[in-house]
């Protein structure tokens, strides 16, 4: 992959406007211009490691991200996906520990760091900016408890149908042309909360009905408004 070229300045940005650093003032974003890294990820590639420290803000400037955590046993539960101008690590900054999560390329990537002294400087400077990611934490605690409420209450099946369309608008593109998804059984079934092989049956099911089409690892949603009704039926 050749990496695109990043814009030194976050205004220049493409995904700057959906983003945490929305918030933030010219001065400001002169400052995290002048210290930010970037770093390109193939697909599968860690970011970073649940248990790493800390180190900075982590914002995806192209590509697909999954955002997990392994269990006691070594099971992978996938907590969330990031897109494009979706900010990482903030959680495990703000309350000054390692990281809870792994962060893993889902496509190849390309990811900006502000570094950890930058980001707690936007914290103290700049009231909009802590005040967005209060709301940012907000949104994604309510989401967190709606899935872990899912998990225990809803049958796969739904759940199976739930994760296809959180792959959909992870994956939709800005146009409106046909797109698949690539996602492997497993992490599919990680990002659902089952096994690989009742993943696979499901999906195969799924496909037999005319939900999805599947080649290889490759996933398109052929009724949206299908899943959205199987996906809401435990609501």
């Amino acid at each position: 992959m050749i990496a695109p070229t990043v814009p030194l300045t976050c205004q220049a940005c493409p995904n700057f406007e959906r983003s945490l650093l929305g918030a933030c003032q010219h001065a400001e974003l002169s400052l995290v211009a002048g210290g930010k890294l970037h770093q390109s990820y193939r697909k599968g590639q860690v970011i970073f490691e649940q248990g790493s420290r800390a180190v900075g803000l982590y914002c995806v400037f192209q590509g697909k991200v999954k955002i997990s955590k392994l269990s006691a046993d070594g099971k992978e539960q996938i907590i969330r996906l990031a897109r494009e101008g979706d900010v990482l690590c903030y959680r495990s900054l703000m309350m000054g520990q390692v990281c809870t999560t792994a962060a893993t390329a889902l496509t190849d990537c390309v990811v900006c760091l502000i570094p950890r002294p930058d980001f707690f400087s936007l914290l103290e400077q700049n009231s909009q900016f802590s005040n967005s990611l209060l709301r940012l934490m907000a949104r994604n605690l309510g989401e967190a408890e709606e899935r872990l409420l899912h998990t225990a209450y809803k049958p796969v099946r739904e759940r199976l149908a739930e994760a296809l369309l959180l792959l959909y608008q992870a994956f939709q593109p800005a146009t409106d042309v046909p797109f698949s998804i690539p996602v492997s059984r497993e992490d599919l079934a990680a990002l659902t909360g089952t096994t690989k092989e009742t993943a696979s049956r499901l999906l195969s099911e799924f496909r037999d009905e005319g939900l999805v089409a599947t080649q290889g690892s490759r996933i398109t949603v052929l009724s949206q408004p299908r899943l959205t009704q199987l996906a809401s039926l435990y609501n």
